[in-house]
């Protein structure tokens, strides 16, 4: 198990390399002159060199990328240009806002998803079953900006639907952004579950006596949820690196706003930073899925 976790790992370091590269280079290639978003008016041109000189902007691509691979590896990812505030520190501050929504909104999803899925997959074809699956598509197709400016004006008055206040405030971005989600792990966990419901071990099962409860919890539900698991850790790890959306509309201070600053204010220091604390978690996401994978089907890690 450990030689099977350490190779993962191993395969995911050039991804992340590769992907900080991309990043790097589009960033590098935006117009805009970093010392004049700085400075906010015309300087000298002798003083802009020095300036230049001193941030290293006049060094080759591959120095400045190199230089900032080394500072990344040491929890350096720059300084805000227009903040004057290290990148590492507004990314941490703003981290915890999304981290509680993330979670509330995962928990909302699984709670809501794999149940709706298993009594749709049992009851196929049946009312419930068209109900649920009618909701469920209904979540996944409609935008999230839309649900959110839905629920502001129907819950105004009741729950808050803008800043923090309190764990009210999360209540209704958990539900835009839990929907969505549960709605997709409904679909695959009913879709999953019939095709596992037909397998010869399921007809020994039922042969032996068992009941339907203990068919579908000891022998059918495990199996069909190895799929689910991939879409609840890259959902959850989407969910961390920031719902930009949900966040704006709710005015929750997070990575998601946090980068919708950046971009608003060209400050290319923290939209690299923003993007690029994205990708990782991303990228450790599918990591974690992978790991579960071996977890739940040993046979993964004899292949």
């Amino acid at each position: 198990m450990v030689k099977h976790i350490v190779k993962r790992i191993l395969i995911t370091l050039p991804v992340l390399l590769g992907i900080v590269l991309l990043i790097f280079f589009m960033l590098q290639v935006v117009p805009g002159d970093p010392v004049t978003v700085m400075m906010k008016e015309h300087l000298k041109e002798d003083v802009v060199e020095n300036l230049r000189r001193t941030m290293h902007l006049d060094d080759p691509f591959f120095v400045r990328y190199f230089r900032y691979i080394l500072d990344m590896l040491r929890g350096d990812l720059g300084t805000s240009w227009k903040l004057n505030r290290p990148v590492t520190n507004l990314i941490s501050t703003a981290f915890p806002y999304t981290l509680r929504l993330a979670i509330a909104s995962a928990l909302f999803s699984w709670i809501m998803g794999i149940p709706v899925g298993v009594i749709s997959a049992v009851l196929k074809n049946s009312l419930v079953d068209h109900l649920s699956m009618g909701l469920s598509l209904f979540g996944v197709s409609m935008p999230v900006f839309w649900i959110a400016l839905i629920l502001q004006n129907t819950c105004k008055g009741f729950l808050p639907v803008s800043g923090v206040q309190g764990w009210q405030s999360y209540i209704l971005p958990t539900i835009v952004l839990g929907w969505s989600s549960a709605g997709r792990i409904a679909r695959l966990t009913r879709s999953n579950l019939l095709e596992v419901l037909r397998g010869d071990y399921i007809r020994t099962a039922r042969s032996k006596g068992l009941s339907p409860l203990k068919v579908i919890t000891r022998h059918a539900l495990k199996n069909a949820l190895i799929p689910v698991i991939t879409v609840m850790a890259i959902q959850i790890s989407s969910l961390l690196s920031g719902a930009v959306i949900t966040e704006s509309v709710f005015a929750i201070p997070g990575v998601g706003s946090l980068a919708v600053t950046a971009i608003n204010n060209r400050d290319m220091p923290l939209l690299q930073g923003t993007v690029i604390f994205t990708a990782v978690l991303i990228i450790a996401g599918n990591l974690a899925a992978d790991i579960l994978y071996s977890v739940i089907d040993p046979r993964i890690r004899v292949e």
